[in-house]
């Protein structure tokens, strides 16, 4: 399990008033059709921050999958993009103990204060980077947000680790600091 995640967690009670266990057995009594309606749920009902809301939706969901069972079952058949995502996280664990990564089914978030990233392996032979980056103009590398509509406003799309370079981790580090 990442350390992150782990902490986030591990603070659950204290920060949010009941354990993970606990928010699995509140929304569990619930029936909700979509992510963010539990999200909202938990953060208008609960006073529950984004982030906590978030993962204990996410994690409720995934009932029976590890955070790292998430993060195999995407990558597998594309393990070369593996070396992409491991650059990646190599880099967003330097910025520091408030980020926290959180595996879904088919993407894995980067949360601050707010997301500022999302990692997806978009194919077997590329990974989508979005970043969240407002009023930062796109270029030929630096595109539009694509696919992940209003959750980034900005991907990256990488095929070779060699690709997480200073320019990209330029990219990376603003976005986290925007998320404060």
């Amino acid at each position: 399990m990442e350390k992150a995640l782990k902490t986030m967690i591990d603070n659950m009670p204290e920060k949010t008033g009941k354990s993970l266990k606990e928010w699995k057995s509140l929304l569990k009594l619930k029936s909700f059709t979509k992510h963010s309606e539990a999200v909202n749920f938990l953060k208008k009902e609960h006073d529950v921050t984004h982030g906590f809301a978030n993962t204990i939706v996410t994690l409720s969901k995934e009932e029976n999958s590890t955070p790292n069972d998430l993060v195999e079952q995407q990558y597998k058949g594309k393990e070369n993009l593996a070396l992409i995502y491991n650059a990646l996280l190599k880099v967003i664990k330097t910025f520091g103990d408030d980020v926290t990564i959180t595996p879904k089914k088919t993407t894995v978030s980067l949360i601050r204060k707010t997301q500022f990233a999302l990692i997806k392996p978009a194919t077997k032979t590329r990974i989508d980077l979005g970043l969240k980056i407002k009023d930062k103009p796109t270029n030929d590398r630096l595109e539009s947000s694509g696919p992940f509509g209003t959750m980034c406003t900005h991907r990256v799309q990488l095929t070779d680790a060699k690709q997480v370079d200073d320019e990209l981790i330029a990219w990376l580090t603003e976005a986290y600091q925007k998320a404060n």
